[in-house]
């Protein structure tokens, strides 16, 4: 039968007379299997299929397969750029490990265990986090192998994570704000007003040119929402006083907004090493939040959901959140429901108005007291 043979593609067409004509393919080779199902030879034509896959991966290693990865339409039109550079970067660091490593030896299962001690050894050299990415894109580039018909299974897929951070409560305070204010740098300065007053990610921040603001709104592009080879939706984020403040302070010379003091744009890891300088100066490595036992440090991306929460405080719905931060609205409800315990700004606006409603005069007037006398006895 035919559901004994895996990857058998079933191919009908209809004849001008109203007939059918059925076509059997080999599904990964793409190979027209001859004879019928259960034959001797549909049988023959589909161990020949099977067998060309088998010589072919014998001449394939992992270097071939990033290549056919990094080169295909899934990886070039659905991953955004930012996305495209950090998978190559890490995929580059795997090519001296792995990379004359055949196809074939993919489809041992004992391959997860080579793989997990390549892990461990990134883990003590670069960090827990740093080994959890460059597995994850691994994986990825064996899920898309295993989709076409590359390899049969993924073994690294849903491996044990070694790094484990839940940021789900953690925004910046006022406190935090204006510690930090009080001993980063100028051009830092302007990138965290940005943050809070805008909501967008550090990547679209550092992008900003001068061009996109016009006075009171800033226009931008996300990076991270550019899929397909087609540009994000263009969109318009009015500005509140303060940064108009800020940004109308500022000497427009420069192409980029945020720039370093001698006027050139940031790139990604000179404003890490920069940032995480003035937050550790700032004491905020090791910020107390109620809460939480032991000391957080703070991120730049948690600047993002701080602004969606002080939004939320102000009356906002998640729907206009949505259209400053350019998050999908079932995105912001999530992080609502995460960030605002942190910040209980919501639950005073709550109780203010509970004191000052007609609705509940009886209970703001309910105290406790003594029983009666007759009560008791």
């Amino acid at each position: 039968m035919i559901s004994e043979l895996p990857g058998v593609n079933i191919v009908r067409k209809q004849r001008a007379d109203g007939t059918e004509n059925i076509y059997y393919y080999h599904r990964a080779t793409k190979t027209r299997l001859t004879g019928l199902p259960g034959t001797v030879e549909f049988r023959a034509s589909y161990a020949a299929a099977q067998a060309s896959i088998r010589r072919s991966q014998t001449t394939q290693d992992v270097i071939w397969l990033i290549r056919r990865y990094t080169d295909s339409p899934e990886f070039n039109k659905k991953l955004a750029l930012s996305t495209q550079r950090e998978y190559r970067r890490m995929l580059t660091t795997m090519e001296p490990e792995f990379g004359d490593m055949p196809v074939l030896a993919l489809q041992d299962h004992e391959v997860i265990t080579v793989f997990m001690d390549w892990r461990d050894k990134v883990a003590t050299d670069s960090g827990e986090r740093e080994s959890d990415n460059r597995l994850s894109v691994l994986s990825a580039m064996l899920t898309w192998a295993k989709r076409r018909g590359h390899i049969h299974f993924n073994h690294v897929r849903g491996f044990e994570r070694l790094h484990s951070a839940d940021r789900s409560e953690v925004i910046w305070l006022p406190e935090h704000i204006e510690a930090f204010m009080s001993v980063a740098p100028l051009e830092l300065q302007r990138a965290l007003m940005l943050a809070l007053h805008t909501g967008q990610r550090q990547a679209d921040i550092l992008g900003l040119e001068w061009s996109a603001y016009d006075g009171k709104n800033i226009w931008l592009r996300q990076g991270k929402n550019a899929r397909h080879g087609r540009a994000a939706p263009l969109m318009r984020i009015p500005c509140t006083e303060a940064l108009r403040g800020t940004l109308d302070g500022m000497d427009q010379t420069t192409s980029h907004i945020v720039t370093t003091k001698s006027g050139r744009s940031f790139g990604k890891r000179h404003f890490a090493r920069t940032w995480h300088r003035a937050t550790r100066e700032a004491q905020l490595d090791r910020a107390r939040l109620f809460g939480f036992r032991d000391p957080v440090a703070l991120h730049f991306h948690d600047l993002r959901g701080t602004a969606i929460t002080l939004l939320s405080e102000v009356g906002s719905t998640p729907q206009e959140i949505a259209a400053i931060t350019g998050h999908k609205l079932a995105s912001v409800t999530q992080i609502l429901d995460r960030y605002m315990a942190r910040s209980g700004g919501l639950a005073d606006r709550a109780i203010e108005r509970w004191e000052k409603s007609s609705a509940t005069e009886y209970a703001n007037r309910l105290q406790t007291r003594q029983p009666s006398l007759a009560r008791r006895s």
